[in-house]
């Protein structure tokens, strides 16, 4: 009886701790995954191992599916990631469904399921936890979102502004933080070295760069005109 324990691992150690020093070992089905395991914590108390009706790798979503009655289409986390993408972008309501780590989905779950996932493991710690699933196949949606992210940035004609434009529009900058009085006896060393990386990692394009150009010289021509109406100045 396995049921107080949360996992795999959790299974094998127990049957370690109430097992001989040394002694036979025979996994039958889902019971060939614990002795597997067994066998990775203690393989020099096991004398003899016999896997009957199992195999060395956990069964793929597919073949699981099948011995349950149900035909599943089996993808990889990548191609899994692309296809949410592709199917949560077109407008339709997408979720991940992720069994338990004892005995995965039931078939009533199962029935609900487009593609089964499987994750290649190493063969020598083939067996994932729930946690760790969750985790491999966020980090591919996460990967295929900035791929997508990336693949629409270019969109505009402009090409991005090179380092010497870059360089003059933040000489621009600082002479129009100067004129409006900006710093206000804050270093402005900081800050400028704060707004260039805010402004270089926005990687604008030629055409933004004049827009932003535009705005620092109007910024300054109001300035200029503050202080002009103020009493006591132009007179």
């Amino acid at each position: 009886n396995h049921i107080r324990d949360d996992n795999m691992s959790d299974i094998a150690a127990r049957v370690l701790g109430e097992a001989p020093p040394r002694f036979a070992l025979a996994g039958h089905s889902m019971g060939g995954y614990i002795a597997l395991e067994i066998m990775r914590q203690a393989p020099e108390r096991v004398t003899r191992l016999a896997l009957i009706n199992t195999q060395a790798r956990p069964d793929t979503p597919e073949a699981t599916a099948r011995r349950r009655g149900v035909v599943l289409e089996e993808l990889d986390p990548r191609g899994a990631a692309h296809r949410v993408l592709d199917a949560a972008l077109a407008g339709h309501e997408v979720a991940l469904l992720f069994g338990n780590e004892r005995s995965g989905l039931d078939n009533d779950e199962i029935k609900h399921c487009h593609a089964g996932i499987t994750i290649p493991a190493d063969p020598s710690y083939s067996s994932l936890n729930l946690a760790q699933a969750v985790q491999v196949v966020a980090w591919e949606l996460r990967m295929a979102w900035l791929e997508r992210c990336a693949d629409a940035a270019p969109m505009h004609g402009d090409a991005r502004a090179d380092a010497a434009e870059m360089e003059q529009f933040f000489a621009h900058l600082a002479r129009t933080l100067e004129a409006i009085d900006f710093h206000k006896g804050r270093s402005p060393e900081r800050i400028l070295q704060r707004l260039r990386r805010v402004f270089l990692r926005a990687a604008p394009d030629a055409r933004e760069l004049r827009a932003l150009h535009g705005i620092l010289a109007d910024a300054t021509r109001m300035a200029r005109l503050a202080r002009a109406a103020e009493p006591g100045e132009g007179a």
